[in-house]
């Protein structure tokens, strides 16, 4: 059976969200991001995109390309919100669902056509996320991820697109290699060395030839230029967490070093999500009495991978949590409700600084091991 993949992409979602506050900004070219000349651009509308404005730029140059535009700090913990309500309208409806990253979502709707038409039933679900919620989105639908994603990238703004099966090659053929999902800057600009520049010309070149000049990813990106793509569509459920936990041998009370630890943990944990490219919305606390009572408390935070903000909820929940005055025999820390994305996402929240900073700590602990660098809060 041929599967039927949809692709659901929320428009410029940090603006459309500030557009719901302030519908003065409808038209207008709006940039979300840093304000200061040391801040990065986070998001921007179709507006500011035609002055040549994009994602992660410097605001500097955004403000010399766009001089009229509107100037906005992005609030996350408001995103978040928005991003959890287009979810919950999604998992009422969706026989599977996963939640992609903050703005997107796959469903598999394999099957559904013996009952609704897939497209009908995907375009009804698209006007109710906009009618419950007031955000545009747009959708692609397809027999797998990779097409379903492009198409959607086609339907956009505010539209939907389905490609079925026996269009699928021509559908892809005319397309910049840009389109394709996962093809990287480095990726793109060696291919484009190539003379490679379309979909077509790129199912043009061998797969083993494609395997020696670029990995196991040139396979991948040979096979998805063909529209073969078997990945499925996990279902999401807060399953998605990562944890860590550390039962000492001889049960302490000493605050110094459990603090410590916990600053350790988390930034173990921060570092994990950044190399996986996720960010958390959930941390969570706990501790096991000398007596082994076990207690756990958690708190949902805005979308984050940056330790100074974990560090700093896991440290409160543990105030919150430790109010027996007794020796812990155990303590742990856990990340969930995760999602796929960047630190570019808090961009509008942290400095350029800071930012490069943490780019600069991973790159240490990618070539010379994860403890290869510690904050000075992470020892004891």
């Amino acid at each position: 059976m041929e599967r039927s993949i949809v692709h659901l992409d929320l428009d410029s979602f940090f603006v459309s969200v500030e557009r719901l506050q302030q519908s003065k900004l409808v038209g207008k070219p709006v940039i979300i991001g840093g304000l200061s000349d040391r801040g990065v651009v986070a998001s921007c509308s179709y507006e500011a995109r035609r002055f040549g404005v994009h994602s992660a730029m410097p605001m500097k140059l955004a403000r010399r390309l766009c001089g009229e535009g509107v100037f906005i700090r992005g609030d996350m913990d408001r995103y978040s919100r928005y991003s959890q309500l287009v979810t919950d309208v999604i998992k009422e409806r969706a026989p599977v669902y996963e939640k992609a990253s903050i703005d997107e979502h796959y469903l598999d709707l394999t099957g559904l056509d013996r009952f609704f038409g897939t497209l009908r039933w995907s375009g009804e679900l698209r006007q109710t996320i906009t009618r419950e919620t007031g955000l545009p989105i747009s959708f692609g639908l397809s027999l797998n991820k990779t097409v379903a994603k492009i198409a959607t990238g086609e339907a956009k703004p505010n539209g939907q697109l389905q490609v079925p099966p026996a269009e699928v090659p021509p559908f892809l053929a005319p397309l910049s290699i840009k389109k394709i999902p996962m093809l990287g800057p480095k990726t793109y600009r060696l291919l484009r060395s190539m003379g490679v520049t379309t979909i077509e010309v790129l199912r043009r070149i061998p797969p083993d030839m494609m395997e020696r000049t670029l990995g196991k990813n040139g396979k991948v990106l040979w096979q998805r230029a063909h529209g073969i793509d078997h990945a499925p569509v996990e279902a999401y459920h807060e399953r998605k967490s990562i944890s860590s936990e550390r039962t000492f041998q001889q049960d302490t009370a000493d605050m110094v070093f459990l603090k410590s630890l916990l600053a350790a943990m988390m930034e173990q944990l921060a570092y994990s999500l950044r190399k996986q490219q996720k960010l958390t919305a959930c941390v969570t606390v706990k501790i096991r009495y000398a007596n082994y009572d076990t207690h756990t408390l958690q708190q949902r935070i805005p979308y984050t991978a940056f330790d100074h903000v974990l560090q700093r909820t896991a440290r409160e929940l543990f105030h919150k949590l430790y109010n027996r005055r007794m020796l812990i025999r155990l303590l742990g820390v856990k990340v969930s409700h995760m999602v796929t994305g960047v630190q570019q996402l808090n961009m509008f929240e942290d400095t350029y600084e800071v930012v490069e900073l943490y780019k600069t700590m991973d790159v240490l602990r990618n070539r010379y091991g994860e403890h290869a660098i510690k904050r000075a809060s992470g020892f004891w």
